[in-house]
């Protein structure tokens, strides 16, 4: 008689959090029923507009109102989010312990993370991300860990990066800002044999072992900036090597048959803002569907005016570009910064709007998905009273349709909520101090 095995057996994993075990047959028809949970962050910079009340332009205000029966009266520049009302809710008064001892311009360094960047570590900058955290109880089940995106590939520089993504060592993960590429990585087995991506990537995880065994004993000759940038490479390489192993694993399995014919592969960044956005969201829908990754981070924007993205909100025919609105203190700057809001709430409609149409084990991909929608500041660089919103996640138990705001409350202790809703027994991240207590998470 076959052994049961009871689903509760874990091992000790990162973060303070426990590394659960792959569903396994032995375990039975109701565990691997169960839908796949899934997460994924999406970041913009440089805050949201939250005019201040003598300007007269309160419903432009990106954080809801409440009205007498508690119920989410959204404003305008969240417009857009309005079919998912009841798929959604807002936090308030949230903060990262460390945001304000550190420069305010890296605060996307930190979004995922609550990390000291202010003072690190000897030898680090940063410290394990919230969506890897994710991808190491979710890869046994993946034909990819992660899918880590941004409006900027690589990593940019060792603060002000162009990756919301930091591995277990607290090294930045690349990002990839192409469709086609992103395409490619995701889907690319279904345009060639299995013999021949079998050769392919065994040439290329020997290359990769090769160039890893090689620059890290030239990393130890090199000085500390030198040794830094070196290490941003290592981490490039140790990713792909991650990527390579496990689409190796995956390598005789077929994708998952897709409509995928509605993909516009060549939008790009330096071309129609909503466009490009849309494609990539829809690329992260597919990749859900598929079930070849079940964690996601999605950089829209850079901090401090950087990258592409800064001139979006001009092809839109707003005055000024993001990091120039997010300063804006008067009644027309902070109203073209909100319409700019309201752009992005477009874009993320259109990302539920994907997620509603694939039908999941149980429900569609959005109620087994986690959405952490935010910006490290509030605006004008204060980082405090994070404009955060969470969506999806009914199949995991979720109660929407609040604005939650009880005083200040410590970003990581969202996180925390946010793990165990994924089925994560954690019981810390970061500097938390507990769960997220409110109407969301129960």
């Amino acid at each position: 008689m076959a052994t049961r095995i009871d689903r509760r057996g874990v091992l000790k994993g990162i973060a303070g959090a426990a590394l659960v075990l792959p569903a396994l047959e032995a375990m039975g028809e109701v565990v691997t029923a169960v839908p796949p949970r899934r997460f994924c962050a999406v970041y913009t910079a440089n805050g949201m507009a939250l005019p201040r009340p003598e300007l007269g332009i309160d419903e432009w205000r990106w954080f809801p109102a409440v009205d007498t029966d508690g119920q989410l009266k959204l404003g305008k520049s969240t417009e857009p989010l309005e079919p998912f009302r009841d798929q959604l809710s807002f936090f308030g008064g949230l903060y990262h312990e460390n945001g304000p001892k550190a420069d305010s311009h890296i605060c996307s360094d930190m979004w995922l993370t609550g990390a000291p960047l202010q003072d690190p570590k000897p030898g680090s900058f940063n410290t394990v991300a919230l969506d890897q955290v994710v991808a190491e109880h979710t890869k046994q089940h993946c034909r990819q860990p992660s899918l880590v995106l941004s409006i900027d590939s690589g990593v940019g520089f060792l603060s002000r990066t162009s990756t919301l993504s930091y591995d277990i060592e607290g090294r930045p993960i690349p990002a990839e800002n192409r469709p086609r590429r992103v395409f490619e990585r995701l889907f690319r087995a279904d345009a060639s044999t299995a013999a021949g991506q079998r050769d392919a990537l065994g040439r290329q995880l020997s290359l990769v072992d090769a160039v890893l065994e090689n620059a890290k004993a030239f990393s130890r000759r090199l000085g500390q900036t030198d040794r830094e940038t070196m290490q941003q490479y290592l981490a490039s390489l140790d990713e792909m090597e991650t990527r390579l192993a496990a689409s190796e694993r995956w390598i005789d399995t077929p994708v998952k048959n897709q409509d995928r014919s509605f993909l516009n592969l060549d939008a790009s960044p330096e071309g129609e803002p909503a466009s490009y956005y849309q494609t990539m969201f829809d690329l992260v829908a597919l990749a859900f569907d598929a079930d070849i990754t079940r964690s996601v981070s999605f950089m829209l924007s850079r901090e401090d005016g950087m990258g592409i993205s800064d001139t979006f909100p001009l092809k839109l025919g707003l005055p000024q570009t993001h990091h120039n609105l997010s300063h804006a203190g008067d009644r027309e700057g902070l109203l073209a910064f909100a319409k700019y809001d309201f752009f992005l709430s477009e874009q993320l409609a259109h990302f539920f709007t994907r997620l509603t149409s694939y039908r999941d084990l149980e429900g569609t991909l959005l109620d087994n998905t986690l959405v952490l929608y935010g910006s490290g500041c509030s605006t004008t660089h204060w980082p405090k009273d994070l404009p955060t919103l969470v969506a999806g996640g009914r199949g995991m138990g979720l109660s929407h349709g609040h604005y939650a705001r009880d005083g200040e409350q410590r970003m990581t202790n969202l996180y925390v909520s946010l793990l165990q809703a994924l089925g994560i027994e954690a019981e810390s991240f970061a500097d938390s101090t507990g769960r997220l207590a409110g109407p969301v998470f129960g």
